[in-house]
């Protein structure tokens, strides 16, 4: 049974990551950045780094979050699917946080420098950072690991019959499309971003009501 404490502590991390991951897209600076003039005025800005920082808190947020739903569906069939909820979350959240590191610090370092006349191929260097191939590879396998646990999450919570079934599906959505939203506009990666706080705060509320008690399964 779950402790007060442990999903008290899970609904905050929940709530707090999906206020970050609103944050990011809302807060980044959409430019051109195929041109070298979009890609200094968005990678070489303040907002560049606030907003990827966001992201990479709240991916830091999210394993001690779904550890807090796994606390709350154990000994009940949601069990096992809870387990690899945190696992695979834990795996993802550490697959990407590099690439986010190179994205946030790299790039900026890298614009910062050619807006004080450093001579060099901005955009070659952009592209190097951002396909490198192993650097890619560990990226789209962590996305892909944070959308199984996505999934894992809300069929665990559907199981658990301890937190109010549907309240897990808005979480795996926003999950299962954050690889796909990078292909998208502005606009669409900002709804994203809406919709990935929408079902972390109802995940959040969830564990806060259910405390200690069980809760109706749907």
């Amino acid at each position: 049974m779950a402790t007060l404490t442990h999903t008290r502590l899970g609904a905050f991390a929940f709530v707090a990551a999906g206020g970050l991951f609103v944050l990011y897209p809302a807060l980044r600076p959409w430019h051109d950045e195929t041109t070298v003039e979009g890609a200094l005025a968005a990678m070489g800005s303040g907002g560049w780094i606030a907003s990827h920082l966001f992201a990479m808190v709240g991916f830091i947020l999210l394993p001690p979050a779904l550890l807090a739903v796994w606390s709350a569906v154990r000994g009940t069939p949601g069990d096992r699917l809870g387990i690899a909820a945190t696992l695979a979350g834990w795996l993802g959240a550490g697959l990407v946080l590099p690439y986010y590191g190179a994205e946030d610090f790299g790039l900026y370092a890298i614009a910062r420098q050619a807006a004080e006349g450093e001579r060099f191929d901005l955009l070659g260097l952009v592209e190097a950072v951002r396909f490198s191939p192993v650097a890619a590879t560990t990226f789209v396998l962590g996305l892909l690991a944070l959308a199984v646990a996505g999934v894992c999450t809300a069929a665990a919570v559907w199981r658990s019959g301890t937190l109010y079934r549907p309240s897990g599906l808005l979480f795996a959505a926003g999950f299962v499309l954050f690889l796909p939203q990078f292909y998208t506009p502005a606009p669409i990666r900002i709804a994203h971003g809406v919709l990935v706080a929408v079902g972390a705060a109802w995940l959040g509320r969830e564990l806060w009501v259910v405390g200690v008690a069980p809760r109706r399964a749907g």
